[in-house]
């Protein structure tokens, strides 16, 4: 990471892992713990974030809440890595007819906005994680295919297949061991810059009462619960949206200085 975006990209990456992985470290509090003496209190020094409904600690709400969007993040960034990569690359591999199908399909999911799409599917499943990743992929893998596809079109036709083919490779092994490894640079930053999106769905689908279940520690939820104080208690809301926008901030940093380290005409400038 030779950029200062970069360098601090990549720190925020670290300290998000670090945060949800010492989570139980970290945090002063338990996370749902009551302490109606301090309700709304501001931040001080038993409650360094302040306090929010209840006097449960926004600074441990915060803390575990960054457990929530890693896990939720991740699982659909890899899921929908996996969907998106395995049809754009049979479609782009094999063409025609499954061309067709898979890219139409594609067209017609995105012609929904993504986000309007997961509110529908979480508000039909119900609010947990495991709807909220499954919305997440079902919207989030038309970006992986069209990606794939167009650098398998691209791909196929280089000498190196040429000549996997000539000496009998069949058509699986070609994809999986020739063709997707060259592809793997761009994916690679499509799903940096697609971990900060998964990351906004949840905290936006958790403000609606769609995401997580009452009661998790979430970054969305508590920015909803702090919209009601604003005026008499706005850090209920500030340090979560705080951390909302650091964490996007620095993986859209990290996107931008891989994109260049993987790109030989970006290097060459």
């Amino acid at each position: 990471m030779r950029t200062a975006g970069g360098r601090f990209g990549l720190g925020v990456a670290l300290a998000l892992v670090a945060t949800a992985v010492f989570a139980p470290v970290l945090a002063t509090h338990d996370p749902r713990a009551i302490d109606l003496a301090a309700e709304l209190a501001g931040p001080g020094r038993d409650h360094l974030f302040g306090a929010a409904e209840n006097g449960v600690d926004v600074l441990s709400q915060v803390v575990y809440g960054a457990r929530v969007s890693l896990v939720v993040s991740v699982f659909a960034v890899l899921l929908s890595a996996a969907v998106g990569v395995t049809l754009g690359g049979i479609a782009g591999y094999v063409g025609g007819i499954v061309d067709e199908v898979l890219m139409r399909v594609v067209d017609v999911l995105l012609a929904f906005p993504g986000i309007l799409l997961a509110i529908f599917i979480t508000a039909v499943l119900g609010p947990s994680l495991a709807n909220v990743v499954f919305a997440l992929t079902v919207t989030g893998w038309t970006g992986y295919a069209r990606l794939v596809r167009a650098q398998m079109l691209t791909l196929r036709e280089r000498d190196y297949v040429q000549a996997a083919r000539a000496l009998g490779a069949k058509g699986n092994r070609i994809l999986f061991r020739h063709l997707l490894p060259n592809a793997a640079g761009p994916i690679l930053v499509q799903a940096t810059f697609a971990i900060p999106g998964a990351i906004l769905a949840e905290a936006s689908l958790s403000f609606l009462g769609l995401g997580a279940p009452p009661g998790t520690p979430s970054w969305g939820a508590l920015v909803d619960q702090g919209t009601q104080y604003l005026l008499v208690a706005p850090h209920i809301a500030l340090f979560p949206g705080l951390a909302i926008a650091i964490t996007v901030l620095g993986f859209n940093f990290l996107g931008d200085a891989l994109r260049d380290a993987l790109d030989p005409k970006r290097r060459e400038r």
